[in-house]
């Protein structure tokens, strides 16, 4: 059995809390995101920091940014969303980070029910479900999908996958940093690598508005980059879950064929039936000994 770690659940985050704002050309946001978060967070007795990670912006993001009482850190060039967000963490001062997007997208002023939901969870996210959210209808069937394929690997009801409006004990993130990407996908990883590690994961409904600026999704791409870190993430927390299933589902195929193809129509056992019954079996043994890897490798969490 794999030990188990020291839970940050029973920390509230009194010890202080940094917010990370990753920025790609959002002149038009995030100078009114910064000054919502300040406004929020005198209604709480907390010490924080802003942290802006300018991630190679053409525009007047930096121009902006520098003009704020926040730290402000720079990329040459665009290294991508969770690149950012992984800077940001690293210079951070406080025990918790919050991360906040710069479009304008989330309410800040939700940040205080965060803040508030902290206590008794390792990671709290800000979950787009609330009055007057507003997913683009070109990205609610994959989020569909993947939101119902994470909940069977986790064994738990996400009501949002990928929100990029959370609250994270920073000692733990920083443990899932080998595998956390540093692209868009890098909210949805650190959600799977969490749940499936046996952290604490709280969900607290949100507002989600409509963007300032341009958005940076591309919705065939990133999908299916989501759906590509969902499996890998599954595969390396969970193998058993994948390899049992699709196991499973080649013998009953071979069986289903066996019985009523080959015994009661032809008369005579097939080639392709032996082949799927034997690709059946050694797919069950590959999940197994996946599976036996998985438990006797040291956490890259520290918790399960």
């Amino acid at each position: 059995m794999r030990p188990q770690a020291e839970s940050k659940a029973n920390r509230p985050c009194g010890e202080g809390l940094s917010i990370v704002i990753p920025a790609y050309n959002e002149e038009e946001g995030v100078g009114q995101v910064i000054d919502q978060i300040l406004a929020a967070m005198k209604q709480v007795d907390l010490p924080h920091e802003i942290i802006v990670v300018d991630d190679g912006s053409q525009d007047r993001t930096a121009e902006i940014v520098a003009d704020k009482p926040v730290k402000l850190l720079r990329h040459g060039t665009n290294r991508g969303y969770g690149a950012a967000l992984k800077t940001g963490i690293a210079a951070s001062a406080y025990q918790h980070v919050a991360i906040v997007d710069a479009d304008g997208t989330y309410e800040p002023a939700d940040l205080v029910k965060l803040v508030q939901s902290m206590a008794g969870s390792d990671m709290v996210v800000g979950a787009r479900t609330g009055k007057g959210a507003r997913i683009p209808l070109l990205r609610r069937p994959a989020k569909w999908f993947l939101t119902r394929l994470a909940n069977y690997l986790t064994e738990t009801k996400i009501p949002d996958l990928n929100s990029g409006f959370r609250i994270f004990d920073k000692e733990v993130a920083e443990r899932f940093f080998p595998i956390l990407p540093s692209s868009f996908s890098f909210t949805t990883t650190l959600t799977m690598a969490m749940l499936t590690s046996g952290y604490s994961v709280a969900f607290v409904p949100t507002h989600y508005g409509k963007r300032k600026g341009k958005s940076k999704i591309r919705p065939v791409r990133d999908t299916v980059n989501f759906l590509s870190l969902v499996l890998r993430t599954a595969l390396y927390f969970a193998p058993l879950k994948i390899f049992l299933r699709l196991s499973v589902f080649l013998i009953g195929l071979s069986l289903f064929k066996m019985i009523v193809i080959d015994i009661l129509l032809i008369q005579n056992m097939t080639d392709s039936t032996l082949l799927l019954l034997l690709a059946g079996i050694q797919v069950g043994m590959l999940g197994l000994l996946a599976d036996l890897i998985d438990k006797r490798s040291p956490p890259m969490g520290g918790k399960r």
